[in-house]
C-alpha cells in the first residue's frame, strides 16, 4: 500500500469509560462501518479542525491547548451522551486505513460521570460489560488488551 504523504495523519481518539461498579461502557458498531462493521468497541472518533478553528486561539496566535480532550468529550458526547470525569491518557497506536490513509489513535480512559446512554446511528447496541464479560464479545483487537491495562491502573 502506497501513503502520498507521510506526515499526515488521520487523529483519532478512544475513551474506555467506567463506572462505580467496575463495568466499562462498550458498544457495538453498526455494519455500515467501512472499518470493523459489526464489532464491540469503546466510544470514540476523529480529531476535526471544527474542534478548534472557530475558537479564539488559547496560546497567543500561535495555536490552541487542550483540543484533543475537547475533541474526545464531544466525540463521547456525540456517540453515547454521557458525561465523563478527569481524562486519562493510556496509550497511543497507529495503523492504516483501508484506504491507505494512516491512523493515529490515542486512547484514553475516565470515569463516567452521568446521563443515559443514547446512541448514535454508528452503533446498534450497548453494554456496561466487567472484564470477564467483555472477554465474551467480538472486540476489536487489542481493545480487551486495553480494558485490561485499566482495570490493572485502577487497582493501583
Amino acid at each position: 500500500m502506497e501513503i502520498r504523504d507521510k506526515e499526515l495523519h488521520r487523529i483519532a481518539t478512544t475513551c474506555i469509560i467506567y463506572n462505580d461498579e467496575g463495568k466499562y461502557l462498550v458498544t457495538k458498531r453498526s455494519q455500515h462501518k467501512k472499518v470493523h462493521p459489526g464489532k464491540w468497541t469503546v466510544p470514540g472518533g476523529g480529531l476535526s479542525t471544527n474542534d478548534y478553528i472557530d475558537t479564539p486561539q488559547t496560546h497567543g496566535n500561535a495555536g490552541w491547548y487542550g483540543v484533543v480532550e475537547k475533541a474526545l468529550r464531544r466525540e463521547v458526547q456525540e456517540e453515547v451522551s454521557v458525561e465523563i470525569g478527569k481524562v486519562n491518557y493510556l496509550l497511543d497506536l497507529t495503523f492504516l486505513h483501508p484506504d491507505g490513509i494512516p491512523v493515529l489513535v490515542l486512547s484514553y480512559y475516565a470515569p463516567y460521570i452521568s446521563g443515559e446512554v443514547k446512541l448514535d446511528e454508528d452503533a446498534v447496541e450497548y453494554k456496561w460489560a466487567s472484564l470477564e464479560e467483555a472477554k465474551e464479545l467480538d472486540l476489536i483487537s487489542g481493545i480487551y488488551k486495553e480494558l485490561e491495562m485499566v482495570d490493572m491502573l485502577l487497582k493501583v
